[in-house]
């Protein structure tokens, strides 16, 4: 099982050989020791290859010719009944992220992202909506955490599995997936306040979390933030009611109330078209750290809403700057399922879900870490910098 040899790689002019699997070499080592058993440790070492090979596909059978196996039997092995912890790895990824962009400006995201499916056996799969095919699709249901901070870089750093519940209230099943028995309902916002948590536990820098509408008309966790002084700029519908002297008001109508030279054009960052210019107006609330942000665009259309919590004096500029990052998390979807295999996955476990998605989450960091050494700002711009198998 050699994994990629040198052989086998075929590095464009651009890329340092030699540097880029130092750098792969210094990741693996930090989550080696996970890996008690020699054999999974190889095991482990060859699926990262895997998924960061140009293969197109980057499922068990794949790997395991990219590795030099006959058959996918022990990479199936290493996602199913290997003894190693996904959250142990997943948190080397976090520290692993925080080392090496971490940084105080840095946007929490959470979003969830759909995973096509045949049957009803994989853990969490039902007919559910999904954003990945836009309409209700027998599909299991990924909530992530994503990392974005200023400059560019971006990364998933968590992750849970949405489980209806139909499935937590069916216990046998439950079990014939290997969906532990303290595992209950959890709605998506729940989940994402989980992420949040152990992010802030991990002591990993960041001042704001940026999400759509599924999170931000969640009052529970809005309050839940700000209980633990976490800033936010969260989207909310049109009818999202705002605290005034005069009670309160739909988002909308207070938007129809802006004048003018209430609104100003700024670009909430780079699109693959160049800036995102909107006009953006800020309508202040009762609360000093409570405001409605909206959004216009600047050639007329839907208006966009946000409710912010953040400390007195933040400008209108780093408000927008938050608003605009929360694209990244669909970036980092893109990213992860066209480069390193994240939806690839032919496991059915609940454990193996987690275990695949934490590995393919590490090899995308890896990916951003070494595009942001090597003086890019966004690394799928240089996706073509991979070594081929």
């Amino acid at each position: 099982m050699n994994g990629l040899s040198d052989q086998a790689v075929a590095a464009p002019p651009t890329l340092d050989l030699a540097a880029w699997r130092a750098g792969f070499d210094e990741v693996f080592a930090r989550i080696a020791g996970r890996f008690a058993q020699a054999c999974s440790r190889k095991r482990a070492r060859a699926y990262l290859l895997g998924l960061l090979s140009r293969s197109e596909r980057k499922n068990g059978w794949t790997i395991a010719e990219l590795a030099g196996d006959a058959s996918p039997d022990g990479m199936q092995r290493l996602l199913n009944f290997y003894s190693w912890s996904a959250d142990l790895v997943r948190d080397d990824l976090r520290e692993f992220v925080s080392s090496q962009i971490g940084d105080a400006g840095g946007v929490l995201i959470p979003d969830e992202t759909g995973f096509l499916k045949k049957g009803r056996m994989s853990a969490g799969v039902a007919r559910q909506y999904s954003g990945t095919a836009g309409r209700i699709e027998n599909c299991q249901v990924g909530v992530f955490l994503a990392y974005a901070v200023p400059g560019g870089g971006r990364v998933l750093i968590d992750r849970e599995l949405y489980l209806p519940a139909a499935w937590t209230d069916d216990r046998d099943r439950c079990r014939q997936a290997g969906i532990p028995e303290d595992r209950g309902f959890a709605a998506k916002p729940e989940l994402a306040r989980q992420m949040i948590e152990r992010t802030i536990e991990s002591g990993m820098p960041f001042g704001w979390v940026a999400a759509d509408e599924v999170y931000g008309q969640n009052t529970s966790l809005r309050e839940w933030l700000e209980e633990h002084q976490v800033s936010y700029v969260l989207a909310v519908p049109k009818s999202f009611p705002a605290a005034t002297a005069a009670g309160k008001v739909r988002a909308d109508r207070l938007a129809a109330r802006v004048p003018a030279a209430g609104w100003q054009q700024i670009s909430c960052g780079p699109g693959s078209k160049g800036p995102r210019f909107y006009d953006w107006a800020l309508i202040a609330t009762t609360c000093p750290v409570h405001h409605l942000l909206v959004r216009r665009p600047i050639t007329g259309g839907e208006l966009a809403f946000f409710t912010c919590h953040a400390p007195p004096g933040t400008t209108l500029a780093e408000l927008v700057r938050v608003a605009g990052a929360r694209w990244a998390v669909e970036e980092c979807f893109q990213a992860a399922k066209n480069e390193t295999g994240l939806d690839h996955y032919q496991v059915r476990r609940y454990d193996a879900w987690y275990r695949h998605a934490t590995l393919s989450m590490l090899a995308l960091a890896f990916l951003t870490v070494s595009a942001a050494q090597r003086g890019h700002q966004q690394l799928w711009k240089t996706f073509g910098d991979k070594p081929a198998a």
